[in-house]
């Protein structure tokens, strides 16, 4: 029987990790490119300018909320959704220490 070890990583691994995992997805860059050039809460136009039915953008923007991505908010029928900045701008810094720290590790590099 497989061992789940995810525990044995810190908190930031794992965050960076489920980050990378919402990310890894054409249509979720496609969707946050959409959000991205409405510079607001968007509703039903998402699906107008994407080549996917309904029900596979909406599981894809699910995905981006659970990882916190996007936030988002159900107005009768409608769900609107925005890109969550501070999210952005948390993982980017993160990210960016995460690379810079491996380029100094690996400065003397092997191959």
């Amino acid at each position: 029987m497989a061992i789940h070890k995810k525990e044995e990583f810190t908190q930031k691994e794992q965050d960076l990790a489920n980050f990378a995992k919402a990310m890894s997805h054409p249509a979720r860059i496609a969707i946050l490119k959409v959000l991205a050039q409405h510079n607001e809460c968007i509703c039903g136009e998402i699906v107008d300018v994407l080549p996917l039915a309904q029900s596979t953008v909406s599981q894809h923007l699910k995905e981006l909320k659970n990882a916190g991505l996007i936030d988002g908010s159900i107005d009768g029928p409608r769900s609107c959704y925005c890109i969550n900045w501070k999210a952005f701008e948390k993982f980017s810094s993160e990210f960016n220490g995460l690379f810079n720290m491996l380029k100094i590790k690996n400065e003397k590099a092997c191959c």
